[in-house]
C-alpha cells in the first residue's frame, strides 16, 4: 500500500474513499464543517453502532470529493487501546476494498484524546496495509490487481517531521509483515525447512543482514540432538538459521530473538487426532514472526545489536521416528526424557537457547506457538510470557500494548521446574502433573537459560493465526510477536 501525507484537509481529497473513526457513536473529525453534522445525522438514520471493527460504507452522491465514505467503530472510548485502533484501520480498507475502493484518505490527527498524532499516522498506516493483504496465490480464478491501493493522511501536524518519521516506519513495518506473510502461510509441502532458509538467506542480502545455516552435519557437530530428534522421521534435515545485525552502537550486547519454525507438526509417533493436523504449517509462526521483527531491524537500523535464531524442522512419523521414551543429550550437556513427541517444540528450543549463549546476549527471547493450554487459559486474544525476570517481562508487556498486540504474565515458580524433573534423565519433555501446561513449557526451557540474563519465552499459540475470517484480515498467519519485539528493540 502507498502511504502518503499532506497538509491540505480531508475535504480536498478526490479519492475512491474517505475513512471516518467513529468512537461513542460520534465521528472522530476536526472542525465543526458539513461533513461532521452530515455523518451524525448518517449514524443516527443508520444502523451503525460504532462497535469494534463494524463498518458501513455508503456513497456521497457528490456531497464530497469522496465517492464513498467508510465509517469504521472504535467502540467506547473506555474501552480503547492501539490494538483496536490499527485493527479498525485495517478493517475499513477490507471494507472499502469489498466496495471497489482502491484511493484512501483519512484524517492525520486522528482527534482520539489518547493518541499522538505520530501514534495515530504509524497505527493506522500498518493497520491499514495489514488489512489490504490477502494470501490468494493459489486461486486460479483470483482477482486481478490492477493498482496498488493508496492511503493519504491528509490535515496539518502539529510536528511533520514526527509524522514523517512515524510514516516511514510504518512503511518498512507493514513491507515486513506482509513479505514475511506470504512464506509463513505457505503449507508444509511449499516451505519445507530448505525453502525457509533460502528465503532468509536472500533476505539477508537484500537487507545487508548476515545469514548462516546449520546443516544436519553441522548440527551433529553442534551436538543439537535435541533438535535432531524432532528432524528423526522427516525426509528434509532440521536446520538452525542465524540471522545477525551489528546495530549502530558498536558497545552494545545483543539482544537474541529465538524462533520455533516447525514447517509442519504431525506430532510424530504421539500422532496428532486430524482434525487438529490441518493448520500445523503454522507450528512455523514464531521463527516466522522473528523473521519479520528481523526485516524490520535490518531496515529501521536501531542502536542495539540483534540476533535472530530460527529453529528449523518438520515432527514426521517414521520408522526412523524418535520414540516415546527416548533419551536424547541436548546440547548444553543436559539430558532429556522424551516422553511425547507432540512436545517437540521445547527440545527445538531448547539447543538454540543453548545457542544463543554462544554470543553472550543482554537478554533473549524466544516466541513458539508451543501449548495448547495457553488458549486454555487466555482464549485467541493475548499470549502469555514466562520467564526469569519480573521486570523484563513488564518491558516486553508495555512493548506489546505500544505495539497493539497482547501479553499475560504468567509465574513461574521452583514447583513448576520440579514438575519437569526426569526420572531416567535430567528432563522430561511432559510434565507430571500435566497440569499447568503453559507454565511448565516454560519451566523446561528455563533449565536451558542460567538466571542471570534476562529471558522471557512468549506462548503464541493461541494467537499466531486465524482460522476464520476476521473484519480486519482474511485467515492465514497474524505474525504476532513481531510488532511487540520492533517496539521493545526500538525502545532500547
Amino acid at each position: 500500500m502507498k502511504l502518503t501525507l499532506t497538509p491540505r484537509p480531508l475535504d480536498t481529497q478526490a479519492k475512491d474513499g474517505w475513512i471516518i473513526f467513529v468512537q461513542n457513536k460520534k465521528p472522530l473529525l476536526s472542525g465543526n464543517g458539513a461533513l461532521p453534522k452530515l455523518l451524525t445525522e448518517q449514524i443516527k438514520k443508520s444502523n451503525f453502532s460504532g462497535d469494534f471493527a463494524q463498518t458501513a460504507v455508503f456513497p456521497m452522491f457528490g456531497k464530497a470529493k469522496a465517492d464513498q465514505l467508510i465509517l469504521v467503530g472504535l467502540g467506547k472510548g473506555n474501552t480503547f487501546q492501539i490494538e483496536t485502533l490499527e485493527r479498525a484501520a485495517a478493517a475499513a480498507v477490507r471494507a472499502g476494498q469489498k466496495a471497489g475502493i482502491k484511493s484512501f484518505a483519512t484524517e492525520s490527527t486522528g482527534s482520539i484524546k489518547s493518541v499522538s498524532e505520530t501514534a495515530f499516522v504509524h497505527t493506522v498506516a500498518r493497520g491499514a496495509a495489514w488489512g489490504s493483504y490477502n494470501f490468494d496465490s493459489f486461486k486460479t480464478k483470483k482477482k486481478k490487481r490492477t493498482a496498488e491501493p493508496s492511503l493519504v493522511f491528509a490535515g496539518t501536524c502539529k510536528n511533520a517531521a514526527a509524522c514523517r518519521r512515524a510514516l516511514a516506519e510504518a512503511e518498512i513495518e507493514a513491507e515486513a509483515l506482509l513479505s514475511t506473510a506470504d512464506l509463513a502461510n505457505l503449507p508444509g509441502n511449499l516451505a519445507p525447512p530448505q525453502k525457509i532458509a533460502s528465503w532468509s538467506a536472500k533476505m539477508a542480502k537484500e537487507t545487508g543482514l548476515a545469514c548462516s545455516v546449520l546443516n544436519k552435519a553441522d548440527l551433529k557437530k553442534q551436538k543439537c540432538n535435541a533438535l535432531l530428534s524432532v528432524a528423526a522421521g522427516s525426509g528434509t534435515d532440521a536446520k538452525i538459521i542465524t540471522l545477525k545485525y551489528k546495530g549502530t552502537d558498536p558497545k552494545s550486547k545483543p539482544i537474541v530473538l529465538v524462533g520455533k519454525t516447525i514447517t509442519f507438526d504431525s506430532g510424530g509417533l504421539s500422532l496428532k487426532p486430524s482434525k487438529h493436523m490441518q493448520w500445523m504449517q503454522f507450528d512455523k509462526c514464531g521463527g516466522m514472526a522473528v523473521l519479520a521483527a528481523m526485516k524490520m531491524v535490518a531496515l529501521l537500523k536501531p542502536k542495539t545489536s540483534v540476533i535472530g535464531i530460527l529453529t528449523v524442522a518438520e515432527n514426521m512419523p517414521s520408522g526412523g521416528a524418535t520414540r516415546p521414551g527416548d533419551i536424547v543429550k541436548s546440547r548444553s550437556g543436559k539430558t532429556i526424557e522424551i516422553l511425547n513427541t507432540d512436545a517437540e517444540g521445547r527440545l527445538a528450543l531448547c539447543d538454540a537457547l543453548d545457542l544463543a549463549l554462544t554470543h553472550k546476549p543482554a537478554a533473549i527471547v524466544d516466541l513458539a506457538t508451543l501449548t495448547g493450554a495457553v488458549i486454555m487459559a487466555l482464549g485467541h486474544t493475548a499470549a502469555a510470557v514466562v520467564g526469569n525476570n519480573h521486570r523484563f517481562n513488564q518491558k516486553l508487556l508495555k512493548a506489546a500494548e505500544a505495539g497493539g498486540e497482547r501479553l499475560w504474565e504468567l509465574p513461574l515458580w521452583q514447583e513448576h521446574k520440579d514438575d519437569m524433573k526426569g526420572t531416567f534423565a535430567d528432563l522430561q519433555n511432559i510434565s507430571k502433573s500435566s497440569t499447568a501446561g503453559t507454565i511448565t513449557g516454560g519451566a523446561f526451557l528455563s533449565e536451558f537459560v542460567p538466571d542471570d540474563i534476562p529471558w522471557a519465552h512468549i506462548d503464541i499459540a493461541g494467537t499466531a493465526w486465524e482460522e476464520t475470517p476476521k473484519a480486519w484480515m482474511a485467515p492465514g498467519v497474524t505474525l504476532f510477536g513481531a510488532r511487540t519485539l520492533i517496539e521493545w528493540i526500538k525502545g532500547i
